[in-house]
Order: C-alpha cells, then sequence, then structure tokens
C-alpha cells in the first residue's frame, strides 16, 4: 500500500500557528508577573520643607552680580580683604518702608551684608575706577550682631555700578521722607525736628567721622583690587 501524502505548506502553516500560540502565551506571562510585584511603603517620609529667607515680605528694587571686600582694621596694617562674590541687592520692606542692602556668597548663600541704608550714607567713588564704590555702615548685621565696617563693591562693569547707585541714592531718598514723616507724626516741626535730631545723635557724627576720615584715607587702596570679567559677569 502507498504511504500517505502530506502536504508540505499545511504543516508548516500548523507549526506556526503553535508557535505563534506559545509566543502570546509567554507574553501574557510576563505581564502577569510585572502585576504582582509586591509594593513596599517607603520606611522614612520626607515632607515638604519650606525655606523662609525672610525676604517674602520685601521688594525687590535691583539686583546684580558683584565682588565685595571689607576694610579690616583688626590686623597691622590694615588692609582690604575679600568678602565674596555673588549676588546684591537693595530691598524695599512693603509694610515697614525699610530698605537694606543684601549681599549673599555664590553657593552658600552665606549673608556677607546686611544693613539697612541711612540718609547720612553715601556712596564715594573708587579713585581710577568707573565700576566701584565705597561707603562706611554704622551697623552691618551679616555676623548676627551689629558691626561697624567699610564696604567696597565692585562690579563688572560702569553701567551696572552707575545703575547700583541710583538705585541706593532712590533708598536715601525714601529713607529720608520716612524719618521726616515720623518725626512729623511725633508733633515735632521740622525745624525743632531738625535741632533736636542733631542733638541727639552726637554718636552717630562721631562714628560717621572716623568712618569718613578712614574712607579717605584707605579709598586709594582700590585700585590695587582687580576682578576678573568671569567672577562677576552678570547671572
Amino acid at each position: 500500500m502507498a504511504p500517505e501524502k502530506t502536504d508540505p505548506e499545511s504543516e508548516t502553516a500548523v507549526n506556526t500557528s503553535t508557535v505563534s500560540e506559545e509566543g502570546v502565551g509567554g507574553v501574557s506571562s510576563d505581564s502577569e508577573h510585572v502585576e504582582n510585584e509586591p509594593y513596599f511603603e517607603p520606611v522614612v517620609s520626607l515632607p515638604e520643607v519650606k525655606v523662609v529667607t525672610n525676604e517674602e515680605e520685601e521688594e525687590e528694587m535691583i539686583k546684580l552680580r558683584c565682588k565685595l571686600f571689607r576694610y579690616n582694621t583688626t590686623e597691622t596694617p590694615a588692609e582690604w580683604k575679600e568678602r565674596g562674590t555673588g549676588d546684591v541687592k537693595i530691598l524695599k520692606h512693603l509694610k515697614k518702608k525699610t530698605i537694606r542692602v543684601l549681599m549673599r556668597q555664590d553657593k552658600t548663600l552665606k549673608i556677607r551684608a546686611n544693613h539697612y541704608i541711612t540718609p547720612y550714607m553715601d556712596l564715594k567713588p573708587n579713585c581710577g575706577s568707573d565700576r566701584a564704590w565705597v561707603w562706611s555702615v554704622p551697623a552691618d548685621f551679616a555676623d548676627e550682631e551689629p558691626k561697624q565696617e567699610l564696604f567696597a563693591v565692585r562690579f563688572a562693569n560702569a553701567e551696572n555700578a552707575r545703575l547700583f547707585k541710583e538705585k541706593f541714592d532712590e533708598a536715601r531718598g525714601i529713607a529720608t521722607v520716612a524719618e521726616v514723616k515720623g518725626s512729623l507724626e511725633e508733633g515735632d516741626t521740622p525745624a525743632s525736628s531738625t535741632s533736636s535730631s542733631s542733638a541727639a545723635t552726637p554718636s552717630r557724627d562721631d562714628n560717621t567721622t572716623c568712618a569718613e576720615k578712614a574712607t579717605e584715607d584707605v579709598v586709594k587702596d582700590l585700585e590695587k583690587m582687580t576682578v576678573k570679567a568671569d567672577e562677576v559677569d552678570e547671572s
């Protein structure tokens, strides 16, 4: 009896169908495995922490990149020392109407200058430079306690220095208006307020006189300070 004939094409089709069904079955098994993976709750939960900078109620009048120096009188002879490189801001309090200078160090954000702007402060130009200023401060709170300081600031270009002075002088004007308004609210006339103010603040005159003398003596030293463009480029 002759052997039974088989159709090769139909046999191939059957095998292909079988492989296809096995492949589908394998994919389905992997999906079930992924869905059945256990979920473990984190051991430590870290809630979101809101960082308070104490600048929330203040308006930013200006923000510029700079290099700050302070005149160190604790050494003999006294000399200029670098305080830090970062952004210097002039901030106006929305409720109290006070204005302060705040400068933070890059990356660490450590405070390097923090003091109020008063009507008696004056930016003095650096001899031979149109991008640096010097000013004395009766009380700076960068180190958490009031210290009399002599600061110098240098910007990347003359334009930034000019903008800083404009806002600084604007802040002085606002502080002057606030001081006069406060005196009038206390019932003093402008004349009596001026005389009483000058009589009641001899210590300020003494401090500023010493600071101004120190400024005049050392202002020429700023010519030795150099700030590279890449160190004080605008952010």
